[in-house]
């Protein structure tokens, strides 16, 4: 197996792990009385997340990796193992707000807002730049940020109405 292959597996495998994760947190909050909130938005961060991951497989599986962009990936993953340690049963995929709950202000969320989307953001560029892919880096990075503005609106008036 080729450095390209695992990284690209490792990857697959992290965010498939994560979504179980996130789907069985939310069955939880949910069953505590929680409320989705700008559903709407969420298959496109979907199908966004899809296509990067089936556009790296398809133009990167046998290319070599710049390890120096391979170290910035693996501190990003150390920040997003934080995110969503910090969050907890809490962290999910989509916009829950479980009412009279206090957001959480530990761990990244007590120094900057959305960290989460921070690192994403991040993700999103270096892993293709790893690959050299400075191109498809920056398409994907610009179709993010247009799908993160909508969404962290839609979390900061959600989180604004039940602080």
């Amino acid at each position: 197996m080729t450095l390209s292959i695992a990284v690209l597996a490792f990857v697959t495998l992290q965010r498939l792990a994560e979504l179980w994760l996130a789907r069985r947190n939310t069955r939880r909050l949910m069953a505590r009385g929680a409320v989705e909130v700008g559903a709407a938005h969420y298959p496109a961060i979907v199908g966004l997340h899809a296509a990067w991951l089936i556009g790296l497989w398809l133009l990167t599986w046998d290319k070599p990796v710049s390890l120096a962009w391979l170290i910035v990936f693996a501190a990003l993953q150390l920040a997003r193992v934080w995110v969503i340690a910090s969050l907890g049963e809490r962290w999910t995929t989509r916009i829950i707000i479980l009412p009279g709950a206090p957001n959480v202000r530990r761990g990244p969320y007590q120094f900057i807002p959305h960290p989460n989307y921070l690192v994403v953001a991040a993700e999103i560029a270096v892993l293709p730049i790893a690959f050299d892919q400075w191109l498809f880096a920056v398409v994907f990075s610009i179709m993010n940020a247009l799908v993160l503005r909508h969404r962290i609106r839609a979390e900061d008036a959600a989180m604004a109405i039940d602080p």
